[in-house]
C-alpha cells in the first residue's frame, strides 16, 4: 500500500481534494509531475489542506506547501498576501503563475473574506396569533368561563376607549387569560366541555322561562332608557315633519267623512275619486307619523347607525299606497263610468264639500310649504333643490300629495261642471281618470327619490370638499383618499376616508410627551441586537398608540366643526 502511494506524485492528492472542494472557476490548473523527493523511505512532506467555502462567514486564509523545501521537521513558512475583497475573490480565478512557480504554479495566496449583515431572525406567527391580543373582563369571564376573581392576579393594562364620552378602560392579555383558564379547568377538553354546558344550560332557560326573560328584558329596557337620553316623540309631533304630517291627518281625515257623504248623495265618480285619494292621503300620513316616530329611536346593538331611514321606508311605502289605492281606484271607477255612465243627482252638495276640501287642503299645503322652505334656508339651499333631493322626506310627501289634492279638487270641479252644463256623464268620468294619472305621477315621483335615499346617496360636492379640506390642513396628514359622505337622513352624515399620516409628524407628537434624556440612557445601553429589538418594540408600540390618537383627534375635530356628521370612519394609508 506504501510503495504504491509513494509513486502517485502528492498533487495528485491535493488537487483531487481541491477539485472535490471548490467551484468549477476556481479549479487547480494541472501541473507537470513532481520530481525532487528526499532519498531513503518515506519522503518528508508536510502540507495542509483547509476547507474551500467561498461564502464561509469567517476569516481564512489558505497556505499551499511543496517538498521542495529544506525544512526536516516541520512545514516551511507560507507565503501570505493582502487580502483581496469578496468581488474578486467570487469573480476572478485563481492567481495566474509565474516564470519561478512553485509545484502547483502558485505563489501567493488569496484570502476569502465575506462581511455578513446582522439579521433578527424572522418570526413565524401563524395565521392565529393570539398572544398580544387583549381582551375585556367581560369577554374573558364569558369565552373561558372565569370568575372575576381569577382575573385580579392577571396583568392589567389600561388602553384608551374608542368611544369619545368614555374614559380609558382595564384589559387583560388574551395569553394570560388563556393561561389562567386552563389552571383553573385543567386541560382544554375541560373548558370545552364546561363551555357546552352552560350553553345548553343557557338556552334550556331560554326556552323555560320565556316570560321572565322579557320581564327582565323589559327591566334592562328602562334601565337603559333612564340612563341615557332619549328622543321626546310626543314633542317631534308638536314642530317640524311631525306638526305638518299631524295637521294633515286631522284635515284628510275630515274631507275623506265629508267626499264620502257627497259621493253617497250624488253618485258622482269624481267625488268618488276624491274620497278615495282623502282616504289614501289619511293612510299614508298615518304612516308618515309612523315612521317618525321610529326615526328618533336610539341606536342599539343591532341597528348601530340608528333607525333615522324609518322615514324614507315610510314614505316609500305611502308612495306605493298612492300608487295601489289611489290612482288603481280612481282609473277603475273612471273606466267603470266611461263602460256605464249613470246619470247623477244634484250637485250642490257636492260643490260645498269641494269647496271646503279646497281650503283646508290648501292650508296644509301652505303649511308644508312654510315648514320646507325654513329647512331648506337652514342647509343653505333652494326650495326646489330641497325638494327634488328628498331631504326631508315626511314633508316632501305632505307638499305633493296636498299639492295633488289640490289640483284634484279644481279638476274634479271642472269635470262635474262639464257634466252638469252638458248633461254627459262622460266628462265626470275623464275627470276621474285624470285624478288618478295626477296620483300615479305623485307616487312615482315618491317611488323614485326615497329609493335613491335608501341605496345610500351622497351629500353636495360643495361640503365634501370642505370636509377634505379640513383633513388635508392639518399638519398630521399627507393626503386624503376615497372619500365618502353618505347622507344617512335627519341631516345625519357618515363620513369615511383612507389618511396618509406622516409618520415624522406623529413621532415628533410622541417624543414631544417622552423624557428625551431617558431615551438617550436607553440607546447608550443597547449593545446587542436584542437589546435593540427590546427598544424598537417599546416605542414602535407607543408610536401606534400615538397614532391611534390622532386619528381619535381627527375624527372629533370633524364632529364638533360639522354637526351633521355623527359617523366618521378614518382609515390609515
Amino acid at each position: 500500500m506504501i510503495p504504491i502511494l509513494v509513486k502517485r506524485p502528492w498533487y495528485v492528492f491535493c488537487r483531487v481534494s481541491l477539485q472535490h472542494r471548490a467551484s468549477l472557476s476556481h479549479r487547480l490548473p494541472r501541473t507537470p509531475q513532481l520530481s525532487g523527493w528526499q532519498g531513503g523511505g518515506l519522503p518528508n512532506v508536510w502540507f495542509r489542506l483547509p476547507a474551500w467555502r467561498v461564502a464561509s462567514p469567517c476569516l481564512g486564509q489558505l497556505h499551499y506547501y511543496c517538498t521542495s523545501g529544506d525544512s526536516k521537521d516541520g512545514p516551511p513558512k507560507p507565503v501570505s498576501v493582502n487580502v483581496p475583497s469578496t468581488e474578486k475573490v467570487l469573480s476572478a480565478p485563481t492567481a495566474a503563475t509565474t516564470p519561478g512557480a512553485t509545484l502547483l504554479g502558485l505563489t501567493k495566496t488569496e484570502t476569502i473574506q465575506v462581511r455578513v449583515r446582522a439579521v433578527l431572525k424572522k418570526r413565524e406567527y401563524g395565521s392565529k396569533y393570539t398572544q398580544n391580543n387583549f381582551i375585556t373582563a367581560v369577554r374573558a369571564m364569558n369565552e373561558f368561563c372565569l370568575k372575576p376573581s381569577d382575573l385580579e392576579q392577571l396583568r392589567k393594562i389600561r388602553r384608551r376607549s374608542p368611544h369619545d364620552d368614555t374614559e380609558a378602560f382595564t384589559v387583560f392579555l388574551r395569553s394570560d387569560v388563556e393561561a389562567k383558564a386552563l389552571d383553573v379547568w385543567g386541560s382544554p377538553e375541560a373548558l370545552a366541555r364546561e363551555r357546552k354546558l352552560r350553553k345548553v344550560v343557557e338556552q334550556e332557560y331560554q326556552e323555560t322561562d320565556i316570560y321572565r326573560n322579557q320581564q327582565l328584558l323589559k327591566e334592562y329596557k328602562d334601565f337603559w332608557g333612564n340612563t341615557k337620553p332619549r328622543s321626546n316623540v310626543r314633542a317631534m309631533f308638536l314642530q317640524g315633519p311631525g306638526k305638518v304630517v299631524m295637521v294633515a291627518i286631522c284635515i284628510n281625515g275630515l274631507n275623506f267623512f265629508f267626499k264620502l257623504l257627497a259621493w253617497v248623495y250624488t253618485g258622482s265618480a269624481s267625488m268618488f275619486s276624491e274620497a278615495i285619494h282623502s282616504l289614501a292621503d289619511t293612510c299614508n300620513q298615518a304612516l308618515l307619523a309612523l315612521g317618525i316616530s321610529q326615526s328618533v329611536r336610539n341606536p342599539d346593538a343591532v341597528h348601530p347607525y340608528g333607525f333615522s331611514n324609518m322615514r324614507y321606508i315610510a314614505s316609500l311605502i305611502s308612495g306605493v299606497g298612492i300608487f295601489m289605492m289611489g290612482a288603481g281606484l280612481s282609473w277603475y271607477h273612471g273606466i267603470m263610468g266611461l263602460l256605464h255612465p249613470q246619470q247623477m243627482e244634484s250637485l250642490l252638495w257636492a260643490y260645498c264639500i269641494l269647496a271646503g276640501s279646497l281650503v283646508s287642503e290648501g292650508a296644509t299645503l301652505l303649511v308644508a310649504i312654510n315648514e320646507i322652505k325654513k329647512s331648506a334656508r337652514e342647509h343653505g339651499i333652494s326650495f326646489y333643490e330641497y325638494v327634488m333631493q328628498s331631504r326631508d322626506p315626511s314633508t316632501n310627501v305632505v307638499l305633493l300629495e296636498d299639492a295633488a289634492a289640490v289640483l284634484g279638487v279644481i279638476m274634479a270641479a271642472s269635470c262635474m261642471g262639464l257634466t252638469s252644463l252638458t248633461g254627459n256623464p262622460y266628462y265626470d268620468s275623464l275627470g276621474s281618470l285624470g285624478v288618478g294619472t295626477l296620483l300615479g305621477a305623485v307616487s312615482a315621483f315618491l317611488i323614485y327619490t326615497n329609493t335613491e335615499a335608501l341605496i345610500g346617496r351622497s351629500i353636495q360636492a360643495e361640503h365634501v370638499q370642505k370636509l377634505t379640506e379640513f383633513l388635508e390642513n392639518d399638519p398630521a396628514v399627507r393626503a386624503i383618499h376615497d372619500v365618502k359622505a353618505t347622507d344617512l337622513g335627519l341631516s345625519k352624515v357618515r363620513f369615511k376616508a383612507e389618511v396618509d399620516f406622516d409618520g415624522r409628524v406623529v413621532t415628533r407628537s410622541y417624543l414631544e410627551k417622552q423624557d428625551i434624556d431617558q431615551i438617550l440612557n436607553e440607546i447608550q445601553l443597547v449593545k446587542t441586537s436584542e437589546d435593540l429589538e427590546n427598544f424598537m418594540l417599546k416605542h414602535g408600540e407607543n408610536i401606534i398608540d400615538t397614532l391611534g390618537a390622532e386619528v381619535d383627534r381627527l375624527e372629533k375635530e370633524l364632529k364638533q366643526r360639522n354637526p351633521e356628521v355623527r359617523h366618521v370612519d378614518l382609515e390609515i394609508l
